[in-house]
């Protein structure tokens, strides 16, 4: 049989996947130990051999195109089979197993993980998942976790943050609430509004609130008489009951929205978001259970990345 690639070109596909994995260049090189450059050029050998734009480049980003994206999911099928055919080979475990301690936000774990872990669970039945449902940040060595996600993680030599989504920053109030207080139109009116405050854990600091204004990017700390700490989707019930206005990730709201039981406000001036990353010690051999849930988790957020 005629070769169709050779050791360069395999070697691309790897960066080009572990770039759309990790959201970058400069991501995708510190997880490979080489320089943004080398997989700059790698994913430019990909483009111009097969003469497609796999990513739209700007100077804040880089993004998949939609050929991209559809590149990387069979591009990632090719790699985890190749690297199964190889694990069987050597006569290694077939099937992962042991247990797996992921630390999640409680929010983004009811709304984007745990109604995916059956299927993961069906999929490798020899794996035990253990489940830290919390906003606070772990230690992995003391604490012995295998993994986290987090929002807006810091960076961290030691770690590999891949990126999931970045989720898009929405504020909603019912209809009741707009009715009887009236709807802001700009981003001043928010002073005469009740608005629902959420507190970090960890340092007790009251988040602010996330606009773009006139192609700028704004941060407002609002004010309230309701403050919630620790469990966001403490604020969402209240939102949802009336009490005022709510800045929340679209994802949690999506169906109220739908179903008209809340309604988004001000949305001249949205556009921001937040990202969630998935965390994990830098390490060239991962145990097969967490090369597994990666690979499970990398193909299940194309479905929630959006247009």
């Amino acid at each position: 049989m005629a070769r169709h690639f050779d050791d360069i070109q395999l070697g691309s596909i790897e960066l080009f996947c572990l770039a759309a994995e990790t959201g970058g260049f400069t991501s995708a090189a510190l997880a490979a130990g080489i320089t943004p450059a080398a997989v700059s050029r790698a994913v430019g050998r990909l483009e111009e051999r097969m003469g497609l734009r796999l990513f739209s480049r700007t100077t804040r980003s880089v993004r998949l195109t939609e050929t991209g994206r559809a590149y990387y999911e069979q591009c990632r099928q090719a790699l985890t089979q190749l690297t199964e055919a190889e694990r069987q080979a050597m006569g290694q475990q077939l099937e992962p197993s042991g247990t797996l301690r992921i630390s999640i936000p409680t929010t983004y774990g009811h709304y984007r993980i745990l109604p995916l872990l059956p299927e993961f669970r069906q999929r490798y039945p020899g794996v035990d998942l253990h489940l830290h449902l919390s906003n606070r940040n772990i230690d992995f060595v003391e604490e012995g976790y295998d993994m986290a996600i987090r929002v807006r993680a810091q960076p961290d030599s030691t770690l590999i943050a891949r990126l999931l989504e970045d989720e898009p920053l929405v504020v909603v109030a019912t209809q009741e609430y707009l009715k009887r207080a009236g709807t802001p139109s700009t981003l001043d009116d928010l002073a005469r509004h009740e608005c629902i405050q959420f507190e970090l854990p960890r340092t007790g600091r009251r988040i602010s609130w996330l606009f773009t204004e006139n192609g700028e990017e704004r941060e407002i700390f609002v004010d309230g008489r309701y403050c919630i700490a620790d469990d966001l989707l403490g604020g969402v019930t209240l939102v949802r009951h009336g009490a005022g206005l709510f800045q929340t990730y679209r994802f949690i709201v999506d169906q109220d929205l739908a179903a008209g039981t809340l309604v988004e406000v001000l949305q001249a001036y949205g556009g921001r978001s937040r990202p969630f990353t998935l965390l994990y010690p830098n390490g060239r051999h991962l145990p097969m259970r967490m090369r597994a849930f990666i690979d499970f988790l990398m193909a299940k957020r194309l479905a929630w990345i959006r247009p």
